[in-house]
């Protein structure tokens, strides 16, 4: 896809939704010897989510499993919401379009499993990550360079902020935190 495309793809986006397990980590869960959940996040994924909350484009994680480790990486990156636990993710959807007062083509939604895919077939921008299984890329209009957990969602943050104009802004954010 050229660079106007992909430009004219991400120009409407509003809003972001992120699964989690595989878009904002790697897709490994570590238990420590006590049971409890260990999760690691790549700072400039977390970096281009705190960014495009200061441009006012919200962002919101959507996983399958409910983890209290998630809900302290949504405080700290400023998302307007962490969901967790509600299958099918698509049964979601009307309720947060009515909530943030948006359309399906001012979404851009990140994927990388089956349980995904209905979610990036609904929303009007669909990414899949580079490591996505095959039925998602091949439903999704844009695929990442980037694996998931390694910048994926960075990429998608930068597009975004590019395709908007809004370089010269975010290095006014970064000057006056």
């Amino acid at each position: 896809m050229d660079k106007q495309k992909i430009k004219q793809l991400f120009k409407k986006v509003k809003l972001l939704i992120l699964d989690v397990d595989g878009v904002l980590t790697k897709g490994e869960i570590v238990y420590d010897d006590k049971g409890r959940e260990l999760k690691i996040f790549n700072v400039k994924d977390g970096l281009g989510i705190s960014l495009l909350g200061r441009l006012g484009i919200k962002t919101i994680l959507l996983t399958a499993r409910n983890s209290p480790v998630l809900k302290r990486r949504g405080l700290d990156m400023k998302v307007k919401e962490v969901i967790g636990g509600i299958l099918p993710k698509e049964k979601n959807l009307p309720g947060i379009k009515k909530r943030y007062n948006v359309k399906s083509e001012e979404i851009c939604f990140m994927g990388d499993d089956l349980m995904d895919l209905e979610m990036i077939k609904k929303i009007g921008i669909g990414v899949a990550v580079a490591d996505a299984v095959e039925a998602v890329k091949g439903s999704a209009k844009y695929v990442t360079a980037a694996c998931g957990g390694q910048g994926a969602v960075r990429e998608v943050a930068d597009l975004i902020i590019s395709a908007k104009n809004l370089e010269k802004k975010v290095y006014e954010l970064i000057k006056n935190p």
